[in-house]
C-alpha cells in the first residue's frame, strides 16, 4: 500500500477520473457563473459587457437588501431552533428512551424524507384561514382566540416556515448528534456519576464539552443549508405575501429565469456563497478561540 501511495503515477490514476468528475460538474460551473458577472442579458438575448456594474446594481437595490435580511434572519432563528430540538431529542434518546429509542428516532425522522411540496401543502392546509378554516385556526377559534390569517403578513408566515423547517429537519439532527453521544465513554458517565454528577449537571459539565465537535459540525451544516433555504419557501409562499418572505435563492432564481437577467442572478449567486463563506469561518474561529481558553 505504501509503495503504491507513493507512486505518482498510480495518484494520478486513482485521483484523476474523480478530480476531472468534480471539475466538470462543480469548478467548471462555479467559474462559468462568476464570468456571467461582468455581463447582462441571457442566453436568447445575447450577452453585454458591463464591467462592475452588476456589482454596483447589488450595493443599491432595495430587495436585495430585504432579501438579505430574510435569509440572515431565517438561518439564524432556524438554526438555533434545528439543533437545540435535535440535540434534546438526542439526549432524550440517549438517556431516558436508551435501547427502546429505535422506533420513536425512525417516527422522528419520517418527515426528512417526506416530498418538499407535499409537506408545504400539509402546511397550507394545517394554517388555512379562507376559503375554509384550517386545524390551527379552527382551535384558535374554540379556545376564543380568533382565526388568524397566517400567510397575509410576511412576520406570521415566516413563522410558519419556521415551524415547517423544524418538523421536517429535527429528526436529522437528532440522530446526527445521538450519533456524537453514543460515542462518549460509558467509563467517562459513569465516573461522573460516582463523583456525584446526575441530571442537568452530567449534561452540562461532562456531555456537552465531549459532543461539542458534532455540535458544531451540526451547526455549520444547519446554517449553510438554511441560508441557502428555497425549494420550502417556494412551495409553501412562494416569497409572499409580496416579497417579504423572499430568499436570497427566491429572488436570484426570480431574476435568471423570470426576468432573464443571467449577470445580475450570477451576482446574486457570488453574494449567497461569500455570505456562506464569512459565517462558516466565523464559527470556526469562534470555536478555536472557546478550545483555546477552555
Amino acid at each position: 500500500m505504501r509503495h503504491v501511495l507513493g507512486d505518482r503515477r498510480a495518484i494520478a490514476l486513482l485521483l484523476g477520473p474523480a478530480l476531472a468528475l468534480y471539475t466538470l460538474i462543480l469548478l467548471v460551473p462555479v467559474v462559468w457563473s462568476l464570468g456571467y458577472t461582468f455581463f447582462e442579458g441571457n442566453a436568447i438575448s445575447g450577452f453585454t459587457f458591463v464591467g462592475a456594474d452588476n456589482f454596483t446594481r447589488l450595493a443599491t437595490d432595495p430587495a436585495v437588501r430585504d432579501a438579505l435580511w430574510f435569509t440572515v434572519r431565517f438561518a439564524l432563528v432556524l438554526t438555533v431552533v434545528q439543533v437545540a430540538v435535535g440535540y434534546l431529542l438526542s439526549l432524550l434518546y440517549v438517556f431516558v428512551l436508551r435501547r427502546s429509542s429505535g422506533v420513536v428516532r425512525t417516527l422522528v425522522f419520517f418527515p426528512v424524507v417526506l416530498p418538499t411540496v407535499a409537506v408545504a401543502l400539509m402546511f397550507q392546509q394545517l394554517f388555512e384561514s379562507a376559503p375554509r378554516t384550517g386545524p390551527v385556526n379552527a382551535f384558535l377559534e374554540a379556545v376564543g382566540i380568533g382565526a388568524v390569517d397566517w400567510f397575509a403578513s410576511g412576520s406570521s408566515a415566516f413563522w410558519v416556515i419556521i415551524l415547517m423547517e423544524a418538523w421536517r429537519s429535527m429528526g436529522f439532527y437528532a440522530v446526527l448528534l445521538y450519533a456524537g453521544l453514543v460515542d462518549i465513554p460509558e467509563e467517562t458517565l459513569e465516573s461522573a456519576r460516582l463523583d456525584g454528577a446526575s441530571g442537568a449537571r452530567l449534561v452540562r459539565h461532562i456531555v456537552l464539552p465531549l459532543s461539542l465537535p458534532v455540535l458544531l459540525s451540526s451547526v455549520i451544516f444547519s446554517i449553510n443549508g438554511t441560508l441557502k433555504v428555497f425549494d420550502s419557501v417556494l412551495a409553501l409562499t412562494n416569497g409572499g405575501p409580496g416579497s417579504q418572505t423572499t430568499p436570497l435563492t427566491l429572488y436570484m432564481y426570480q431574476t435568471s429565469f423570470s426576468y432573464g437577467e443571467y449577470g445580475y442572478g450570477s451576482s446574486l449567486a457570488l453574494l449567497l456563497t461569500m455570505l456562506c463563506l464569512v459565517v462558516t469561518l466565523f464559527i470556526f474561529r469562534s470555536s478555536r478561540r472557546d478550545l483555546t481558553k477552555a
